[in-house]
C-alpha cells in the first residue's frame, strides 16, 4: 500500500483526490475537471432513472462491469406492483451487462452500508452514487458525493465525470465526548452551527483528537450528514482504524491520500466537545438544533432506530443497553431496522433482537424503512416521531401534518421508554 502525502501545493485532501483522479498536480476552487471514477452506485429508486438515460446513449456499453454497484434498498421487499417492476428491470440490466455487484432483496441492505462493508470504497479515489448520502464514504478517505441519475448513466458508459472543485472547510474537533453523547450529536451540533445552507457545494474535512478517537462507524455517521449543511462531500483522512476496517473487505490495493502539511482552507471551524450534550434537530429543519433538555415536553407516537445514518451494530448495541429489562411506553411504536444483512446477523448473534422484542419493539428487514416515507412505518396526521435518521423535512416520514425530530439512537431509545423526548443519560 502506497501513500500520497506531500505535493508542496498546499492542497487539502478533498482537492488532492480530485487532482489525482484528473491527472493533475494541482487544482483550485471553482475549476472544472474531468475525473476518473473508482466506483458508481445506484439504488432501486435512482437506478431505473439511470437506465432511462443509459438507453438513450448511442453506444449502450458499460465502461467496467465490476465498478458498477446496484443495491435494492429503499422499497424492499417490493411494496407495490410498480416497485416490483422497477426491481425486475434492474435485475434484467444486471444480468444483461454482467453486473456482479448486484445486491438483491436479502443479499445486501441499505446501499451506503453495503458499499462500505462489501469493500466497494477505497481511500484516495472518487466514488459517486445516485443518492445524496453517498457522502457517507468520505469516512474511509474517499472523495464521495451524490450525483443525479443522468450523470450516473454517463459514468456507466465512460467511467468519468465533470466536477467543479469545491471550496473546503476544515472542522477541527477536540475533547472527549460524554458517555451518553455520540457522533450523531456532534454532526447535529455542526449542522446547527453551520446552517442548512452554510456549506453549499463545499468539502468538509474533519480533523482533531475527537475524530482520531472515533471509530469508523461514528465517522460514517459524521460524513453521512454533511449534505444536510449543503456540502458536496465530507472526508476524514484514513488512519490505522480505517485500514483495519478495510482488511478483508477491499480486495484491491489502494493508495491513501492525505492533506499537504501546508494545506489551505477557505473556512475553518474549531470545536471543543467536552461540554456537548445530546442534540435534537426539531421540525422541520436539520439545522433547527437544540440540546435535548431544551426541547421541552414533547410527547412521541413513534421512535425509529435505523437508516444509513445510525443503523449500524454499534447503534443497535447502545439502544439495546438502554432498553434491556425495560418496556417501550404504552402508546409508542418503536421500530428497529439494521442497516444490512451483515448487521442483522450480528445483532441476532449477540441477542440484541431478543432485547428489542421483549421491550416491545418491531424489528424490520435490512431496508431504508420509514426514513424516506416510501415504505412501512409512516406517520399519520399530527403524529410525532423521534428518529435516528438524517432528515426531518415536512412530510419526510408520511403525513405533511406529522413532525419528525432527529437524535442519536441512545436518545431515541430513551424517548421510547418515557413516551417523550428524553435525555439518555438517565438510562446510562
Amino acid at each position: 500500500m502506497g501513500e500520497v502525502k506531500l505535493s508542496g501545493k498546499g492542497l487539502p485532501v478533498t482537492k488532492k483526490i480530485l487532482a489525482k483522479a484528473s491527472g493533475k498536480e494541482y487544482v483550485e476552487s471553482g475549476e472544472f475537471v474531468e475525473a476518473k471514477v473508482g466506483m458508481v452506485m445506484v439504488n432501486d429508486l435512482t437506478g431505473p432513472l439511470a437506465l432511462d438515460a443509459f438507453e438513450k446513449l448511442k453506444e449502450k456499453k458499460v465502461w467496467d462491469k465490476n465498478r458498477i454497484v446496484i443495491v435494492l434498498d429503499h422499497q424492499i421487499p417490493a411494496d407495490s406492483v410498480h416497485s416490483a417492476e422497477l426491481h425486475k428491470r434492474l435485475r434484467r440490466f444486471a444480468a444483461e451487462y454482467g453486473i456482479k455487484n448486484f445486491y438483491d432483496v436479502g443479499r445486501g441492505g441499505i446501499c451506503h452500508q453495503v458499499m462500505v462493508e462489501k469493500g466497494h470504497v477505497k481511500p484516495g479515489v472518487v466514488v459517486v452514487g445516485a443518492d445524496s448520502h453517498t457522502c457517507t464514504y468520505g469516512a474511509l478517505g474517499a472523495f464521495a458525493t451524490g450525483i443525479g441519475s443522468t450523470d450516473a448513466a454517463a459514468v456507466f458508459s465512460t467511467g468519468s465525470l465533470w466536477f467543479k472543485v469545491p471550496e473546503v472547510m476544515r472542522i477541527n474537533v477536540e475533547g472527549n465526548l460524554k458517555p451518553y453523547v455520540f457522533p450523531k450529536d456532534l454532526i447535529l451540533h455542526v449542522v446547527g452551527l453551520i446552517g442548512e445552507d452554510g456549506a453549499i457545494y463545499m468539502g468538509l474535512e474533519f480533523t482533531g483528537s475527537t475524530i482520531k478517537k472515533m471509530g469508523v462507524e461514528g465517522r460514517l455517521t459524521l460524513c453521512n450528514m454533511v449534505v444536510e449543511a449543503g456540502a458536496k462531500t465530507g472526508i476524514i483522512e484514513p488512519d490505522e482504524k480505517t485500514i483495519e476496517y478495510l482488511k478483508g473487505r477491499v480486495k484491491e490495493s489502494f493508495t491513501p491520500v492525505y492533506s499537504d502539511q501546508d494545506a489551505k482552507y477557505e473556512e475553518e471551524l474549531s470545536l471543543n466537545v467536552e461540554d456537548l450534550e445530546p442534540q435534537v434537530a426539531c421540525p422541520h429543519s436539520v439545522s433547527n438544533v437544540k440540546p435535548v433538555d431544551e426541547v421541552g415536553d414533547v410527547e412521541i407516537d413513534q421512535a425509529f432506530i435505523g437508516s444509513c445514518t445510525n443503523g449500524r451494530i454499534e447503534d443497535l448495541r447502545v439502544a439495546a443497553k438502554i432498553l434491556e429489562g425495560r418496556k417501550v411506553k404504552d402508546g409508542v411504536r418503536l421500530i428497529v431496522i439494521p442497516a444490512s444483512q451483515e448487521i442483522y446477523l450480528q445483532a441476532l448473534k449477540e441477542g440484541l433482537f431478543e432485547v428489542f422484542v421483549r421491550a416491545g419493539a418491531y424489528i424490520g428487514p435490512a431496508t431504508c424503512g420509514p426514513c424516506l416515507g416510501g415504505h412501512f412505518g409512516l406517520l399519520a396526521d399530527g403524529e410525532v416521531c423521534i428518529s435516528s435518521t438524517n432528515r426531518n423535512f415536512v412530510g419526510r416520514m408520511g403525513s405533511p401534518k406529522s413532525k419528525v425530530y432527529l437524535a442519536s439512537p441512545a436518545t431515541v431509545a430513551a424517548s421510547a421508554l418515557t413516551g417523550k423526548i428524553t435525555n439518555p443519560k438517565k438510562f446510562m
